[in-house]
Protein backbone atom coordinates (compact mmCIF):
# COMPACT_ATOMS: atom_id res chain seq x y z
CA UNK A 1 0.00 0.00 0.00
CA UNK A 2 1.23 3.39 -0.73
CA UNK A 3 1.40 5.35 2.30
CA UNK A 4 0.48 8.64 0.44
CA UNK A 5 -2.87 6.92 0.00
CA UNK A 6 -3.98 6.66 3.35
CA UNK A 7 -4.14 10.65 3.37
CA UNK A 8 -7.84 10.67 2.96
CA UNK A 9 -8.11 7.52 5.38
CA UNK A 10 -9.23 9.29 8.89
CA UNK A 11 -10.22 6.30 10.28
CA UNK A 12 -7.09 4.29 9.38
CA UNK A 13 -5.12 3.55 13.16
CA UNK A 14 -2.44 6.26 13.43
CA UNK A 15 -0.17 3.51 14.54
CA UNK A 16 -0.47 1.78 10.58
CA UNK A 17 0.22 5.03 9.14
CA UNK A 18 3.19 5.36 11.24
CA UNK A 19 4.57 1.63 10.57
CA UNK A 20 3.76 2.80 6.78
CA UNK A 21 5.49 6.01 6.85
CA UNK A 22 8.66 4.81 8.81
CA UNK A 23 11.23 3.23 6.00
CA UNK A 24 9.91 6.44 3.98
CA UNK A 25 12.72 8.34 6.63
CA UNK A 26 15.57 5.52 7.03
CA UNK A 27 19.17 6.68 6.01
CA UNK A 28 21.00 3.58 4.64
CA UNK A 29 24.62 4.40 4.08
CA UNK A 30 24.35 4.32 0.51
CA UNK A 31 21.84 7.46 1.40
CA UNK A 32 25.07 9.40 2.98
CA UNK A 33 27.50 11.21 0.00
CA UNK A 34 30.75 9.33 0.92
CA UNK A 35 33.03 10.21 3.88
CA UNK A 36 35.23 8.14 2.90
CA UNK A 37 38.69 11.19 2.75
CA UNK A 38 37.05 13.40 5.92
CA UNK A 39 38.42 13.89 9.07
CA UNK A 40 36.93 10.78 11.54
CA UNK A 41 35.99 13.23 14.29
CA UNK A 42 34.45 15.20 12.01
CA UNK A 43 32.76 12.55 10.05
CA UNK A 44 31.63 10.77 13.59
CA UNK A 45 30.10 14.06 14.48
CA UNK A 46 28.25 15.15 11.55
CA UNK A 47 26.81 11.30 11.54
CA UNK A 48 25.61 11.83 14.60
CA UNK A 49 23.74 14.84 14.54
CA UNK A 50 21.66 13.23 11.47
CA UNK A 51 21.64 9.95 13.38
CA UNK A 52 19.66 12.15 16.08
CA UNK A 53 17.15 13.74 14.02
CA UNK A 54 16.30 10.32 12.23
CA UNK A 55 15.73 8.68 15.39
CA UNK A 56 13.60 11.68 16.52
CA UNK A 57 11.95 11.24 13.56
CA UNK A 58 10.54 7.81 14.05
CA UNK A 59 9.61 8.76 17.70
CA UNK A 60 7.62 11.48 16.43
CA UNK A 61 5.82 9.49 14.45
CA UNK A 62 4.98 6.60 17.03
CA UNK A 63 4.46 8.88 19.57
CA UNK A 64 3.02 12.16 17.91
CA UNK A 65 1.06 12.89 21.02
CA UNK A 66 2.98 15.86 22.79
CA UNK A 67 2.80 14.57 26.64
CA UNK A 68 4.26 11.02 25.05
CA UNK A 69 6.90 12.82 22.76
CA UNK A 70 8.71 15.44 24.58
CA UNK A 71 9.89 13.62 27.22
CA UNK A 72 11.74 11.20 25.33
CA UNK A 73 13.04 14.22 22.98
CA UNK A 74 14.51 15.85 26.28
CA UNK A 75 16.30 12.69 27.19
CA UNK A 76 18.63 13.85 24.77
CA UNK A 77 21.28 15.57 26.41
CA UNK A 78 21.35 19.12 26.01
CA UNK A 79 23.94 19.52 23.57
CA UNK A 80 22.05 17.49 21.29
CA UNK A 81 18.72 17.99 21.65
CA UNK A 82 18.10 20.88 19.12
CA UNK A 83 18.48 18.13 17.34
CA UNK A 84 16.06 15.86 18.36
CA UNK A 85 13.75 18.86 17.91
CA UNK A 86 14.74 18.99 14.53
CA UNK A 87 13.40 15.31 14.21
CA UNK A 88 10.27 16.18 15.22
CA UNK A 89 9.85 19.21 13.04
CA UNK A 90 10.44 15.99 10.18
CA UNK A 91 7.83 14.10 11.59
CA UNK A 92 5.24 16.08 12.25
CA UNK A 93 5.38 17.85 8.69
CA UNK A 94 5.02 14.58 7.25
CA UNK A 95 2.29 13.61 9.12
CA UNK A 96 0.56 16.95 8.75
CA UNK A 97 1.15 16.50 4.87
CA UNK A 98 -0.43 12.66 5.20
CA UNK A 99 -3.02 14.30 7.78
CA UNK A 100 -3.60 17.79 6.97
CA UNK A 101 -6.52 18.58 9.34
CA UNK A 102 -4.73 18.28 12.38
CA UNK A 103 -1.98 20.83 12.18
CA UNK A 104 0.43 19.28 14.52
CA UNK A 105 3.59 21.00 13.32
CA UNK A 106 1.66 24.49 14.27
CA UNK A 107 0.17 23.08 17.40
CA UNK A 108 3.56 21.79 18.77
CA UNK A 109 5.49 25.26 17.43
CA UNK A 110 2.41 27.52 19.69
CA UNK A 111 3.13 24.34 23.06
CA UNK A 112 6.27 22.58 23.78
CA UNK A 113 8.72 23.04 21.10
CA UNK A 114 8.25 27.26 20.52
CA UNK A 115 11.84 27.61 22.25
CA UNK A 116 12.71 25.37 19.24
CA UNK A 117 10.97 26.70 16.34
CA UNK A 118 14.41 27.25 13.94
CA UNK A 119 14.91 23.44 14.88
CA UNK A 120 11.84 22.34 14.08
CA UNK A 121 11.66 24.50 10.61
CA UNK A 122 14.20 23.26 9.52
CA UNK A 123 12.92 19.94 9.99
CA UNK A 124 10.13 20.31 8.31
CA UNK A 125 11.83 21.40 5.42
CA UNK A 126 13.58 18.30 5.60
CA UNK A 127 10.32 16.15 6.28
CA UNK A 128 8.30 17.54 3.04
CA UNK A 129 11.18 16.88 0.53
CA UNK A 130 11.81 13.97 1.85
CA UNK A 131 7.62 13.13 1.05
CA UNK A 132 7.89 14.78 -2.14
CA UNK A 133 5.46 17.79 -1.03
CA UNK A 134 5.18 21.57 -1.81
CA UNK A 135 7.58 23.71 1.15
CA UNK A 136 6.79 26.65 -0.11
CA UNK A 137 2.73 26.11 0.23
CA UNK A 138 3.81 24.56 4.04
CA UNK A 139 5.08 27.76 4.95
CA UNK A 140 2.08 29.96 4.46
CA UNK A 141 0.34 27.47 6.23
CA UNK A 142 2.25 28.53 9.36
CA UNK A 143 1.59 31.33 11.50
CA UNK A 144 4.68 33.02 11.50
CA UNK A 145 5.14 34.87 7.93
CA UNK A 146 8.56 36.04 8.56
CA UNK A 147 10.73 33.08 10.48
CA UNK A 148 8.96 30.12 8.77
CA UNK A 149 11.62 30.73 5.65
CA UNK A 150 13.38 28.32 7.69
CA UNK A 151 11.63 25.68 6.24
CA UNK A 152 12.93 26.08 2.81
CA UNK A 153 16.30 26.04 4.23
CA UNK A 154 15.53 22.46 5.76
CA UNK A 155 14.43 21.60 2.52
CA UNK A 156 17.50 22.62 0.80
CA UNK A 157 19.64 20.92 3.21
CA UNK A 158 17.77 17.57 2.51
CA UNK A 159 17.84 17.80 -1.08
CA UNK A 160 21.72 18.75 -1.33
CA UNK A 161 22.27 15.81 0.87
CA UNK A 162 20.17 13.00 -0.04
CA UNK A 163 20.09 14.29 -3.72
CA UNK A 164 23.28 15.69 -3.59
CA UNK A 165 24.60 14.73 -6.85
CA UNK A 166 21.28 16.54 -8.51
CA UNK A 167 21.70 19.85 -6.31
CA UNK A 168 25.63 20.03 -5.97
CA UNK A 169 27.21 18.40 -8.25
CA UNK A 170 25.32 19.31 -10.90
CA UNK A 171 24.56 22.52 -9.32
CA UNK A 172 20.76 22.49 -10.51
CA UNK A 173 18.66 25.15 -9.70
CA UNK A 174 15.12 24.39 -8.02
CA UNK A 175 13.08 25.86 -10.51
CA UNK A 176 9.88 24.81 -8.74
CA UNK A 177 10.44 27.71 -6.08
CA UNK A 178 10.26 31.27 -6.04
CA UNK A 179 13.10 33.88 -6.18
CA UNK A 180 13.30 34.58 -2.47
CA UNK A 181 12.74 30.20 -1.89
CA UNK A 182 15.56 29.65 -3.97
CA UNK A 183 17.48 31.73 -1.91
CA UNK A 184 17.14 30.23 1.47
CA UNK A 185 16.93 26.74 -0.43
CA UNK A 186 21.06 28.22 -0.87
CA UNK A 187 21.00 28.50 2.69
CA UNK A 188 19.78 24.71 3.43
CA UNK A 189 22.64 23.96 0.76
CA UNK A 190 25.18 25.31 2.30
CA UNK A 191 24.56 23.46 5.57
CA UNK A 192 24.73 19.88 3.40
CA UNK A 193 28.11 21.24 1.71
CA UNK A 194 29.80 21.03 5.59
CA UNK A 195 28.31 17.93 5.70
CA UNK A 196 28.79 16.05 2.70
CA UNK A 197 32.39 17.10 2.40
CA UNK A 198 32.88 16.17 6.44
CA UNK A 199 33.68 19.61 7.05
CA UNK A 200 36.63 19.54 4.79
CA UNK A 201 37.40 23.53 4.08
CA UNK A 202 39.52 22.68 0.99
CA UNK A 203 36.27 20.46 -0.76
CA UNK A 204 33.67 23.55 1.07
CA UNK A 205 35.78 26.47 -0.66
CA UNK A 206 35.75 23.95 -4.13
CA UNK A 207 32.79 22.62 -3.94
CA UNK A 208 31.03 26.32 -3.10
CA UNK A 209 33.13 28.10 -5.94
CA UNK A 210 32.00 25.58 -8.62
CA UNK A 211 28.56 27.43 -8.44
CA UNK A 212 27.58 30.93 -10.20
CA UNK A 213 28.65 33.81 -8.34
CA UNK A 214 25.13 34.91 -7.59
CA UNK A 215 24.29 31.64 -5.42
CA UNK A 216 27.88 31.91 -3.40
CA UNK A 217 27.15 34.37 -0.91
CA UNK A 218 24.04 31.77 0.30
CA UNK A 219 25.97 29.22 0.33
CA UNK A 220 28.28 30.51 2.59
CA UNK A 221 25.96 31.52 4.95
CA UNK A 222 24.66 28.13 5.72
CA UNK A 223 28.13 27.25 5.86
CA UNK A 224 28.81 29.54 8.78
CA UNK A 225 24.91 28.53 10.24
CA UNK A 226 26.14 24.75 9.93
CA UNK A 227 29.44 25.18 11.31
CA UNK A 228 28.82 27.31 14.47
CA UNK A 229 25.56 25.49 15.22
CA UNK A 230 26.95 21.56 14.70
CA UNK A 231 30.85 22.09 14.82
CA UNK A 232 32.82 18.74 14.27
CA UNK A 233 36.01 20.89 13.85
CA UNK A 234 38.63 22.82 15.77
CA UNK A 235 39.51 26.37 15.95
CA UNK A 236 42.41 26.73 13.68
CA UNK A 237 40.20 24.86 10.98
CA UNK A 238 37.32 27.82 11.64
CA UNK A 239 40.22 30.00 10.98
CA UNK A 240 41.26 28.14 7.62
CA UNK A 241 37.24 28.53 6.49
CA UNK A 242 36.99 32.31 7.34
CA UNK A 243 40.17 32.53 4.62
CA UNK A 244 38.67 30.42 2.27
CA UNK A 245 35.46 32.66 2.30
CA UNK A 246 36.95 35.71 1.42
CA UNK A 247 35.07 38.53 0.17
CA UNK A 248 31.81 36.61 1.71
CA UNK A 249 33.17 36.58 5.53
CA UNK A 250 30.32 38.56 6.55
CA UNK A 251 27.95 36.01 5.41
CA UNK A 252 29.45 32.93 7.53
CA UNK A 253 29.47 35.64 10.49
CA UNK A 254 25.52 35.84 9.57
CA UNK A 255 25.34 31.93 9.68
CA UNK A 256 27.38 31.78 13.16
CA UNK A 257 25.13 34.95 14.85
CA UNK A 258 22.15 32.67 14.11
CA UNK A 259 23.31 29.42 15.03
CA UNK A 260 24.25 31.29 18.47
CA UNK A 261 20.96 32.50 18.59
CA UNK A 262 19.15 29.27 18.60
CA UNK A 263 21.21 27.83 21.23
CA UNK A 264 21.13 30.64 23.54
CA UNK A 265 17.45 31.05 23.38
CA UNK A 266 17.32 27.03 24.81
CA UNK A 267 19.63 27.43 26.96
CA UNK A 268 22.15 25.14 25.17
CA UNK A 269 25.45 27.03 24.17
CA UNK A 270 28.47 25.15 22.98
CA UNK A 271 32.04 25.34 23.29
CA UNK A 272 32.53 25.33 19.15
CA UNK A 273 29.49 27.42 18.75
CA UNK A 274 31.93 29.51 21.09
CA UNK A 275 34.90 29.64 18.90
CA UNK A 276 33.07 29.93 15.77
CA UNK A 277 31.66 33.28 17.27
CA UNK A 278 34.64 34.10 17.96
CA UNK A 279 36.71 33.46 14.94
CA UNK A 280 33.99 34.39 11.85
CA UNK A 281 32.08 37.46 14.05
CA UNK A 282 34.93 38.65 16.72
CA UNK A 283 32.65 38.64 19.28
CA UNK A 284 31.38 36.23 22.06
CA UNK A 285 29.06 34.09 21.70
CA UNK A 286 26.47 35.72 23.64
CA UNK A 287 27.31 39.06 22.41
CA UNK A 288 26.00 37.69 18.86
CA UNK A 289 23.09 36.38 20.24
CA UNK A 290 22.03 39.48 21.67
CA UNK A 291 22.85 41.06 18.38
CA UNK A 292 20.42 38.52 16.32
CA UNK A 293 18.02 39.46 18.64
CA UNK A 294 17.89 43.02 18.55
CA UNK A 295 17.73 42.93 14.80
CA UNK A 296 14.16 41.03 15.06
CA UNK A 297 12.55 44.03 16.40
CA UNK A 298 9.91 45.86 13.97
CA UNK A 299 10.97 43.51 11.24
CA UNK A 300 8.50 44.17 7.92
CA UNK A 301 7.47 41.68 6.13
CA UNK A 302 6.43 42.28 2.29
CA UNK A 303 6.49 40.38 -1.26
CA UNK A 304 9.58 42.57 -2.29
CA UNK A 305 11.92 41.67 0.57
CA UNK A 306 10.87 39.21 3.18
CA UNK A 307 11.46 40.22 6.37
CA UNK A 308 13.25 37.34 7.43
CA UNK A 309 16.07 38.44 4.74
CA UNK A 310 15.63 42.20 6.24
CA UNK A 311 16.52 40.44 9.34
CA UNK A 312 19.45 38.45 8.46
CA UNK A 313 21.04 41.53 6.38
CA UNK A 314 20.76 43.34 9.34
CA UNK A 315 22.53 40.85 10.97
CA UNK A 316 25.66 41.31 8.29
CA UNK A 317 25.80 44.54 8.23
CA UNK A 318 27.52 44.08 11.54
CA UNK A 319 30.20 42.33 9.91
CA UNK A 320 30.74 44.08 6.78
Amino acid sequence: MNVLSLRRGASRPAGLAARLMKPLFEVSPSDVPSLADADPASTARLLQVVGTVTECCHLTLFHSRFDQLVPRLDRYETELRGFAYEGAGVGYAALDSLMPWKRRTQAFLDGPGRPYAQAIYLGAGMGLARIGRNPERFRTSLADPIFSWVVLDGYGFHEGFFAHRKYVIERRTPTHLGPYARRAFDHGLGRAIWFATGADVGRVGLTIGSFPAARRPDLWAGVGLACGYTGGVDCATVEELRTAAGSDRSRLAVGATIAALARYQVGNPAAHNEFACQVLCELTSSEVAALAEAARRDLPDSTQLPGYEVWRERIRQHFV
